[in-house]
């Protein structure tokens, strides 16, 4: 993926907070709350479960479609980052030899399934956060997280870190661009080109930081990021805080695809 492109991904992602539907128009706080909630529930399965964790995934599927949020985007973006998955689960078959029955005369390796069971926790926790990041936006985020008490100066960190990570993408674009119109075939690609790079975009984007702090300095910040949306929680907001757990809790307590099994299994016999 080109610099362009990851840049072009992220941007799409602030956009897209955006919209005007009715999962955009929920109070942040009680997004943030849901989210969390649900990838609390979503970890604390045990690293053999993998069926009871299927349907969670109503919940991003839901909240996408109700936010309009194109799913060919989340999900290429989370096959963008499973490779971080795949690295933390891909020797659990090894050390994990166990065999485990899964049907009549089928069995598998214990570490196959817990490979598994990170890989779906994985999509589950990283599609809700992209799902919490492109129906509220990162400021709402924080904004949320500072009207739910978490510390103004981890909230201010946050705020700072997404900023200026857009600053130091377009200072690289800028450097890879113009090291490219000097180049020619495999010229300009070597280690010693690209330590100077390096340093380049580690200077020029010091430079970019300082002025921009130095103007927010100007426009009247003392540490901590005043908001012009004040936010008011409604009863839709309870509403959909209660519903998210109380169903949570449910796909918790109750292996859906166990109980759905048995009922069609009873209709059967």
């Amino acid at each position: 993926m080109s610099l362009e492109a990851a840049y072009s991904g992220i941007g799409r992602l602030d956009r897209l907070s955006y919209r005007d539907t009715s999962v955009h128009r929920l109070d942040p706080r009680a997004k943030v709350v849901a989210t969390l909630l649900f990838v609390v529930v979503v970890v604390s399965f045990p690293k053999y479960e993998v069926l009871s964790l299927l349907p969670f995934f109503l919940f991003p599927v839901l909240i996408g479609a109700l936010g309009d949020i194109p799913a060919g985007f989340i999900l290429k973006k989370v096959a963008a980052v499973s490779p971080f998955a795949v690295f933390v689960g891909i020797l659990n078959p090894l050390f994990d030899p166990l065999k485990i029955a899964i049907a009549p005369g089928v069995s598998v390796s214990a570490g196959w399934i817990s490979f598994a069971s990170i890989l779906v926790k994985f999509s589950l926790t990283i599609s809700a956060a992209l799902l919490l990041i492109a129906t509220t936006s990162f400021p709402g985020i924080c904004r949320a997280l500072r009207r739910l008490g978490v510390p103004e100066l981890f909230v201010s960190q946050l705020l700072f870190l997404y900023r200026y990570l857009f600053v130091l993408m377009e200072e690289a674009i800028r450097v890879v661009r113009a090291r490219d119109m000097r180049s020619f075939g495999a010229r300009g690609t070597g280690p010693r080109v690209f330590v100077r790079i390096a340093g380049t975009l580690f200077l020029r984007t010091v430079e970019r930081a300082e002025r921009i702090y130095g103007a927010m300095l100007a426009r009247g910040f003392r540490g901590e990021v005043p908001s012009i949306r004040p936010g008011r929680w409604r009863p839709s907001d309870a509403a959909f805080v209660i519903l998210s757990g109380a169903f949570f809790a449910v796909c918790r307590v109750v292996s859906v695809p166990e109980t759905i099994g048995r009922f069609v299994q009873g209709i059967a016999g």
